[in-house]
């Protein structure tokens, strides 16, 4: 895979920094993130990021693994903006 799965996230304090998914693609579960399709499913629910089979992400984890936008930015990334009514942008 040529290209990062990453997530712009806009937290409740209005931080917004960068979520890099890839590392988790060498658990089973996280598996179907590999397809760009699937990937762009992602959604705002409960306080995190979620998809339609039921993978998500700790909120805990979005947050302290993330990297502020100015230090994590790169243009190969696929970058993904969910707001908190599962909307993207």
């Amino acid at each position: 895979m040529d290209y990062l799965l990453t997530l712009v996230i806009v937290f409740k304090n209005d931080e917004t920094k960068l979520y890099d998914c890839k590392p988790l693609l060498d658990f089973g579960i996280f598996q179907e993130l590999k397809d760009l399709n699937y990937f762009f499913k992602a959604k705002a629910e409960h306080g995190t990021v979620v998809w339609p089979h039921e993978q998500d992400i700790c909120p805990d984890t979005l947050y302290l693994d993330s990297k502020e936008i100015e230090e994590g930015r790169n243009s190969n990334q696929t970058l993904k903006r969910i707001a908190p009514d599962g909307a993207t942008a």
